[in-house]
């Protein structure tokens, strides 16, 4: 068994069929994916993430329609889903049309005036794969409907319209960082964000200049943010916050946190501030080109949510453990955790070999095979066409 490389594919292509599937289309646009370098489930507790946004996009090409419809279709998907834009609401829309159907309901409740539409989308981010595929799918759609409606607000605005659009329309819970850098994202740079106050800076990330690559290893094992999982860790460290007397955890010390006395709620915790600690470290270390440092932090990151965390799963330790067994200077997993992908900081040079070894692993306990993506930091969600 071989390792399936998952390649973005040509956007000028991919635009060219999309505009095809439309009469007089406005124009196609695009947002990608990321891959969370370090920073995971901090976002949500008022933390830093430190993301870049992948080669692999969500197109999205929109057309004006002359009623109040909302039609959406999908190239990955058999059937088109149609609304009356006045009829979204929470609870209304199912399935994967509720994202998109959930930022022109996001927008409307922003005070802009939409026309009907038709939407088309080709997702080439990997469903299911923890890079953030549905960040994707609701930005691009996000900036197909401002050209619609010919409004042009303010990223941090769009960042905020299509959290809301997971959250209260597709049920899905998301803290913001893969909207944040689907939008704000930078070519050569990895995004620092810190969620106490939303700020960003670019930290430029080129581990090939050290021989180095970044390897995406997306496991295939199932992953879904809406599955209560990811719910749960939130919920908890909710808890664990107002039990601490805190607004939120970024404000817990190492000390305080082993205060709790419920020992899920103060692993969780522990999790979480440490994780804090490391992305600042990993900033430092990036800068400093210390990519050793940088892949003990990857290790010590993955510990923590195998361990403290528990969002682990078998097919992430295989990827995890392979990588490192065979020259990967760190590895970890990626994004919200049970399932989805792996990174692994490898020699350039050896990349091919350790997919090559990740797939043989995967092939000899039964699984399928894994998917690998090329992780150069790219940039962020853009008109196309």
């Amino acid at each position: 068994m071989r390792a399936e490389h998952v390649e973005p594919g040509d956007p000028a292509a991919i635009a060219a069929a999309l505009r095809g599937r439309l009469t007089d289309p406005i124009g196609v646009f695009a947002a990608p994916g990321r891959a969370n370098l370090i920073g995971e489930h901090t976002d949500y507790n008022a933390g830093l993430c430190l993301p870049i946004a992948l080669p692999h996009s969500t197109y999205a090409a929109v057309a004006r329609r002359d009623d109040h419809l909302l039609r959406v279709a999908s190239v990955q998907q058999v059937e088109p889903v149609e609304v009356p834009l006045s009829e979204i609401a929470p609870g209304r829309v199912a399935g994967w049309a509720s994202y998109v159907a959930g930022v022109a309901w996001a927008l409307r409740e922003d005070g802009h005036r939409l026309p009907g539409m038709d939407v088309v989308v080709d997702g080439r981010v990997p469903l299911g794969s923890g890079l953030s595929s549905s960040a994707a799918l609701t930005c691009s759609v996000a900036l197909a409907v401002c050209a619609a409606a010919e409004v042009d607000p303010d990223r941090a605005s769009l960042v905020r319209a299509t959290m809301r659009a997971e959250s209260e329309i597709a049920g899905a819970p998301t803290g913001g960082l893969d909207q944040t850098v689907s939008l704000l994202g930078k070519e050569g740079h990895a995004l620092l964000i810190d969620f106490a106050d939303h700020t960003t800076r670019q930290v430029p990330w080129r581990p090939e200049a050290a021989g180095l690559a970044l390897l995406v290893v997306d496991t295939r094992a199932a992953h879904a943010h809406s599955d209560g999982g990811y719910g749960q860790r939130r919920a908890d460290c909710e808890e664990a916050a107002r039990t601490l007397g805190l607004a939120s955890l970024r404000e817990a010390t190492a000390e305080t946190v082993e205060d709790l006395a419920d020992d899920r709620l103060r692993r969780r915790a522990r999790h979480v501030v440490t994780e804090i600690a490391r992305v600042e470290t990993t900033v430092d270390a990036v800068t400093a080109r210390d990519w050793r440092l940088v892949g003990g932090l990857f290790d010590a990151s993955h510990a923590s949510m195998r361990d403290d965390f528990e969002i682990s799963c078998d097919e992430l330790e295989a990827v995890v453990e392979t990588a490192r067994a065979h020259g990967a200077l760190g590895a970890r997993m990626t994004g919200g955790g049970f399932g989805g992908s792996a990174i692994a900081l490898v020699p350039a040079d050896r990349a091919g070999a350790v997919a090559a070894e990740i797939a043989r692993v995967f092939a000899d306990r039964g699984w399928g095979a894994p998917g690998v993506l090329p992780a150069p930091a790219s940039a962020s969600a853009r008109r196309v066409s």
